[in-house]
């Protein structure tokens, strides 16, 4: 084990005796928010700690081991012994490894799915329909609740754009890498003479904010409209000027709502879509520096990078990133994601492990 490695791990040691003395004492429950919040942090630690305590038990046996193997009668078994500690030893370092992972503080938030049709016009506004209804379905698979924000319709069934908010657990860490250009290549209902057409749309998947303690949002600094919202709804959506439009202006960022037939409700929506696209401005700011010393094996989830596409007469779904490709285009596009979510999941992790091995 790396002797860096070591050092944290015998931190997180004496941490957990100084958690478990707080959580003893007569007087913890009297600052309940301290006493979650130690509770929390007690919980983080206590598995890792378990782990260590593993690893140590098993060196301890290959040192006993190592002993019985000075007696020739012993010798046999003695190794046998040292094969089995090392080999646990192995598996427990590696597992260590991974819980010493940094953990993305967004993973179990609920997130804004935004796909919006690029080029290719009526059949890439298809497409982001498609694409909508393949993380609808993956949602319900996930047991996640899918509300939809804000939709701007094309003539032809498809999206110019629609945002959703998905809600459940661990919706932002299963989805995070869907950032990014998705292209499709197929024959589109409005081609004529079988041509294979291409076309584009853009995913953005932003982590909801805590609304008090992520972005602040200045009223001064914003400028918020209201307007007839368009398309169906009845006599009373046409008549009253329900829809909203926020613009920050330091940003430029503008969200529109207007799915609602109450203005309230559709600029509290607004606001929290925008807070969200704020937060991910700043954290792809983050990351684009981050990027610029080392890039992310998964990408950097820039909206104008091609990560994904989406070939129909092969049949196949290809994922640029990872060099990944599944032949099981009908079943994905109904939802079956788990084989392309888990690969980026685990490339990502390869690649924290190797930067943690660089840096230790």
């Amino acid at each position: 084990m790396k002797p860096s490695i070591a050092r944290k791990l015998a931190q997180l040691t004496g941490r957990l005796e100084e958690l478990n003395a707080l959580l003893a004492s007569a007087d913890v429950t009297q600052n309940m928010d301290n006493y979650r919040k130690l509770a929390r942090e007690h919980a983080e630690i206590e598995p890792v700690v378990e782990l260590y305590r593993a690893y140590l038990r098993s060196e301890q046996d290959v040192a006993t081991a190592q002993e019985m193997a000075q007696d020739p009668g012993m010798r046999e078994f003695a190794e046998a012994e040292m094969r089995e500690a090392r080999g646990r030893m192995d598996g427990i370092e590696g597992e260590l490894q991974r819980q010493l992972l940094p953990k993305d503080p967004n993973d179990e938030r609920n997130i804004f799915l935004e796909i919006r049709a690029g080029t290719g016009g009526d059949e890439s506004a298809l497409f982001a329909a498609d694409l909508f209804r393949m993380y609808s379905r993956y949602a319900e698979r996930q047991g996640w609740r899918v509300e939809v924000m804000s939709a701007s319709h094309s003539d032809l069934g498809g999206y110019k754009e629609i945002i959703a908010r998905v809600s459940g657990a661990g919706a932002y860490s299963r989805l995070k890498f869907e950032s990014g250009g998705h292209r499709v290549q197929r024959v589109p209902v409005t081609e004529t003479q079988g041509r294979i057409h291409t076309s584009a749309c853009t995913v953005a998947i932003m982590a909801e904010v805590d609304a008090v303690s992520d972005v602040v949002l200045n009223p001064a600094e914003l400028r918020i409209d209201t307007f007839r919202a368009s398309g169906a709804g009845g006599q009373h959506i046409n008549k009253t000027d329900s829809a909203v439009r926020v613009t920050h202006l330091p940003t430029g960022i503008v969200v529109e709502c207007q799915n609602d037939r109450s203005q309230h409700k559709n600029k509290a929506q607004a606001l929290a879509i925008l807070a969200a696209r704020i937060r991910d401005q700043q954290v792809h700011d983050q990351q684009a520096k981050v990027a610029a010393e080392r890039k992310l094996l998964v990408g950097s989830g820039d909206r104008s990078e091609r990560i994904r596409t989406y070939n129909f007469p092969q049949g196949r779904v290809t994922d640029h990133r990872i060099n990944l490709t599944l032949y099981k285009i009908a079943a994905i596009m109904d939802g079956d994601l788990d084989d392309i979510v888990h690969a980026l999941a685990a490339e990502h992790q390869a690649e924290q492990l190797a930067q943690l091995a660089e840096s230790s």
